[in-house]
């Protein structure tokens, strides 16, 4: 049975804990992407804050110690999504919360606290991921369980097939750097054709996207 947690981290110990201490009203979110590679670890990042706080936050990035590159993809009123390439801090705390079969679904960081939303495929993955990271020097917060039922994951969109295909590439370490399992492995494991495979998560990812982020998916997906 599929679980998700929400794990409380402070932003010291994660990223852009400068920018988020320089900038109060500040509020970020990481949108969940799949990683393909340590350059493209959640690459995807959306900045909030009012104008004049904005029109500083290049400045704030560039001097930011776990920021190693960034790329202005989208500018609005309130609102800058931009392209980021993190540090090797970065990356390392991702890899240990993601060592034990979790994925982070997306993050969210104001203040001093960054709150990461996980998916583990059973519940003695979420206490292997706790043990793993505390024991590497992480301070973490579990602020709440969640066992996911049909109903969730009908609200995410995805079909039964979906959710086995999404939880056993977990379990199996098919989004692990590196991956533990590939295409052909995964394939095999769900007794599907790779065409098949690649079809169902590419479905799945985009479904657990836009229900994440609360927009619009097209009709034909």
């Amino acid at each position: 049975m599929g679980t998700t947690a929400e794990l409380v981290i402070p932003a010291r110990e994660f990223a852009l804990a400068r920018s988020l201490d320089r900038v109060p009203s500040l509020e970020v979110r990481i949108e969940p992407v799949v990683a393909s590679g340590t350059d493209s670890i959640m690459p995807h990042v959306g900045f909030r804050a009012d104008r004049e706080s904005l029109a500083t936050l290049d400045d704030h990035l560039e001097a930011d110690p776990t920021v190693v590159g960034s790329k202005q993809l989208a500018n609005g009123d309130d609102e800058r999504r931009y392209l980021i390439q993190w540090a090797d801090s970065v990356i390392e705390t991702v890899n240990r919360l993601t060592s034990t079969s979790s994925t982070i679904l997306d993050a969210f960081g104001t203040g001093a606290q960054w709150h990461l939303r996980v998916l583990v495929p059973e519940r003695d993955v979420l206490s292997a991921t706790y043990d793993a990271a505390t024991e590497a020097g992480l301070t973490i917060d579990v602020a709440r369980v969640h066992e996911l039922e049909l109903t969730e994951r009908s609200r995410y969109g995805l079909t039964d097939a979906q959710y086995e295909t999404l939880v056993t590439a977990l379990a199996a370490g098919y989004y692990e750097i590196p991956r533990n399992v590939d295409m052909e492995g995964l394939a095999a494991e769900l007794d599907i054709s790779h065409q098949a495979l690649s079809e169902r998560l590419r479905r799945a990812h985009r479904r657990l996207v836009t229900e994440s982020l609360d927009v619009d998916r097209s009709p034909s997906e």
